[in-house]
């Protein structure tokens, strides 16, 4: 007998291969048959009309602190996502142990955006290695979960507080590389490293990795290739400026060493500047001619983000704010109602120096995303200008006067300027080889996006809305290709023995909801939350962790760990 049938849906299997109508059954946490499925079943799921796929991967989350009280990973499989890495950008929770954890929630804080908070009161922080942190989630998920080890921590653990701003010492860089090689024996999925200008710790000090010398990076590169079933994720500054022909060769020569695929994140696509998209790929075409692999995560869609007094994010690099956005909050809000401090932000949000960041200053173009205080529910999905011309006010005065009434809380969004041209371009470049669908960033910069929402949006604006995909392409892209590029075994597709991680789709209704703010984190902090619509059963390893937007509680989730859930992908240049 089987544990479940899912019947008459459209099979969808991720290969890329046309789909067909069959049932699809389930035993023991594997598919055992898929066509016509006439052996009974404990129970059966009506797929009449909907599309039965392999359930998404999410190659670039960082999920790592919030699985340890919310082992479904939300809200990402209420889009379709079964299962998530983290540990990216160098920033892991271990192998430090709690004597750091006051450096670690800082800095996790600062750069990834999770509530300060939320890290103090969710973690006990008293693991030791990280194999005994991966022990603490093991057995404990709802979703598949593999982690990279960060270079930052490695060095955090290695050096101590010379981890920032120091060049290791010969001594320095063997304690990291054994470190390294215990986490990959333990189960992590590999390296990932950031060398980019933006990272920043909670002292606002270069996160540890970015003093690292070329030694140091090759060092610990070189010991992934001596693990089956690893990868090397990593972030320069080309990824956000455009690559210099030293970031190209470091990649290439980075993969040859590793004899590992490298991604990095994330590439940026916009039909303003198409040849953006060629030079930055262009980097994958020339370690592809050293015989190395390097491959580009991008999004589906435009990333929106959510500005917010309450955070500050973003708003205080404009010139002479942060010195305001950093009050506590009741002398912030008398220094926000004050019209000389008012005045002073705003010259100098429109000062020279305020570069790129300036574009913000327009604040008659911001819309109201989200407002809190009864009174100012009429603001809502409006312009600032907008409300300002209804109030007689200036744009500026008008802004703050909705964000005290919130008490800071309001959302404000800028305005995303998005032509169907940036659809055609996307969907070109999802395409490309050398690009891979991802680089959500689930689970941080909670309080300005919700990048779960990645894989629907793909699913109900590049396909549903405007045919830029078949259905088969698309799911091959959120599936089997991420999958691929980690080696995952017997995941990413809907075949016969391979594990049953599926996802039904109502094609007519796919699609993300709006992003809101939910007060559910721990300590009561907060961060955006999206559901979705058309995802109507989502499994984990056979057992429903998802029904109709629904969380079921169940924790059928496999923690992913090198070697044994990952086969060795390798590059045609390197070592064997």
């Amino acid at each position: 007998m089987l544990d479940l049938v899912i019947r008459s849906g459209t099979v969808v299997d991720g290969t890329g291969e046309p789909s067909r109508r069959a049932d699809v059954g389930i035993r023991d946490g594997r598919i055992v048959a898929i066509g016509t499925v006439d052996e009974p079943a404990h129970r059966d799921i009506d797929a009449d009309g909907l599309l039965v796929a392999p359930g998404f991967v999410d190659l670039h989350t960082h999920y790592d602190a919030q699985l340890s009280w919310d082992p479904s990973a939300s809200p990402s499989p209420l889009h379709g996502v079964t299962t998530v890495f983290g540990g990216n950008c160098g920033f892991s929770l271990a192998p430090t142990g709690p004597d750091d954890s006051g450096y670690l929630s800082r800095m996790m804080a600062r750069v990834e955006g999770m509530p300060l908070a939320a890290l103090e009161e969710g973690l006990d922080w008293s693991w030791r290695s990280f194999g005994d942190w991966l022990g603490r989630l093991d057995g404990h998920l709802g979703v598949n979960a593999g982690f990279l080890v960060g270079h930052s921590t490695l060095r955090r653990a290695a050096m101590g507080d010379e981890a920032v701003g120091t060049a290791a010492s010969r001594q320095q860089i063997e304690a990291m590389v054994s470190l390294a090689h215990q986490a990959m024996d333990q189960g992590a999925m590999g390296i990932s490293t950031s060398q980019v200008h933006t990272h920043h710790d909670g002292e606002g000090n270069p996160v540890p990795s970015r003093s690292a010398g070329r030694d140091e990076l090759e060092a610990l590169v070189a010991t992934i290739g001596t693990h089956a079933g690893t990868t090397l994720e990593l972030i320069v500054p080309g990824c956000l400026n455009g690559f210099s022909d030293e970031e190209v060769e470091l990649m290439a020569s980075l993969s040859l060493l590793a004899n590992r695929p490298v991604n990095w994140n994330v590439l940026g696509v916009s039909a303003l500047n198409p040849g953006a998209v060629d030079r930055q790929l262009a980097a994958s075409t020339a370690a592809e001619e050293r015989g190395a692999t390097v491959v580009a995560l991008t999004m589906p869609h435009t990333m929106q983000i959510r500005l917010s007094f309450l955070t500050g994010t973003v708003l205080d690099g404009l010139p002479g704010w942060r010195e305001t956005l950093t009050l506590p909050l009741p002398d912030r809000m008398r220094a926000l109602a004050d019209p000389e401090v008012r005045a002073r932000l705003d010259r100098g949000a429109h000062s020279e120096e305020a570069g790129i960041l300036g574009a913000l200053a327009h604040w008659q173009n911001l819309r109201f995303d989200e407002v809190f205080d009864p009174a100012n529910a009429a603001c809502e999905g409006r312009t600032v200008g907008e409300v300002a011309t209804e109030r007689h006010q200036d744009p500026f005065d008008a802004m703050l006067d909705v964000v005290l009434a919130d008490d800071l809380r309001t959302g404000l969004r800028p305005p995303i300027l998005e032509t169907e041209a940036d659809w055609e371009l996307r969907a070109k470049t999802w395409q490309d080889p050398r690009a891979v669908v991802g680089g959500s960033d689930a689970g941080a910069h909670l309080d300005m996006t919700c990048g779960a929402v990645y894989s629907t949006a793909l699913l109900g604006e590049g396909v549903r809305k405007r045919g830029l995909l078949s259905w088969e392409e698309a799911v091959r892209q959120l599936s089997d290709v991420p999958a691929r590029l980690y080696g995952l075994r017997h995941r990413g597709r809907l075949a016969e023995g391979w594990w049953a991680d599926v996802v039904v789709i109502d094609p007519e209704r796919v699609g993300p909801r709006a992003e809101r703010t939910r007060h559910d984190l721990p300590a009561g902090a907060a961060r955006l939350y999206a559901e979705a619509d058309g995802i109507e059963h989502v499994l984990v390893n056979g057992t429903e962790v998802a029904a109709h937007g629904a969380f079921t509680g169940a924790v059928p989730g496999t923690l992913l760990r090198s070697g044994r859930d990952t086969d060795t992908v390798t590059v045609p240049g390197g070592s064997r």
